[in-house]
């Protein structure tokens, strides 16, 4: 676990599973890959921090860590909590029963606030009837560009408490986006040497579709070499909009 996380809407992160592969263009400079490099490369064939695998196998295999389930029972106080930061619940190597394992231990310690992020929506949407989704889970999806707009369509219709859609890396404009059902979007330019250039219309385009239509919306960073030099502001404020921690089970939108 780390506690403190970098990243700006959560508090720490949790990886029950690491490992990942490409499958589209927001996975062109992924900051786990290449963390996971640096790590291998210090001599750390599995880097863990308070006994949370960091990385994994060969390369950046899928590897499952059923010693890491029994991490969030003890956190003493509640979180929220970014679930694999350095991998994809719904990568097709992860074993189905694995994923109810993680989702069991999301439910049996309600304090906490999940967010579980993935870019296999297909695969999250086709086994969704196979899973008991709690009540302290948000699931969302990564769209980066508008070839990836399905994937919030398959979000729709899954019954998690709170749908979120993560625009990070957001590589081109999102005209088609469709907010029913979703109940919060964060926004931001990719980070690295290789980062990839973020328009502040396209950003605006999403925050005017979140207030719209009611929408939390969160503007993580813009970007580049060094992200936080360039600082979150879009037209002179930030915005840190996010959902209610309390949250009923969603209907699936039809």
């Amino acid at each position: 676990m780390a506690d403190g996380s970098a990243i700006e809407w959560t508090e720490a992160t949790w990886n029950p599973t690491t490992g990942c592969d490409r499958v589209s263009a927001g996975c062109d400079n992924c900051y786990a890959l290449a963390l996971a490099k640096r790590l291998k490369a210090m001599g750390a064939a599995k880097y863990q921090v308070d006994g949370n695998p960091k990385t994994s196998g060969p390369g950046f295999g899928v590897t499952v860590h059923p010693e890491a389930l029994a991490l969030p029972y003890r956190w003493r106080q509640s979180r929220l909590v970014f679930v694999n930061s350095m991998s994809d619940l719904f990568h097709a190597k992860v074993p189905i029963g694995f994923i109810r394992d993680v989702l069991a231990v999301i439910a049996d310690t309600p304090q906490h606030t999940y967010q579980v992020l993935t870019k296999r929506s297909l695969r999250m949407r086709r086994v969704a009837d196979r899973l008991d989704w709690p009540a302290n889970l948000w699931m969302g999806v990564s769209v980066e560009n508008d070839e990836q707009l399905d994937r919030v369509e398959h979000l729709r219709e899954v019954p998690a408490a709170v749908r979120f859609i993560s625009a990070e890396p957001l590589l081109r404009p999102l005209p088609g986006l469709l907010l029913d059902g979703i109940d919060w979007v964060i926004t931001g330019g990719e980070s690295g040497p290789r980062a990839r250039p973020c328009d502040p219309d396209w950003v605006r385009d999403i925050r005017d579709a979140c207030e719209n239509a009611g929408v939390a919306f969160f503007h993580k960073q813009w970007g580049g070499i060094r992200p936080k030099s360039l600082g979150r502001e879009l037209d002179g404020r930030t915005h840190d909009a996010m959902p209610s921690r309390v949250a009923a089970p969603a209907a699936v939108v039809e």
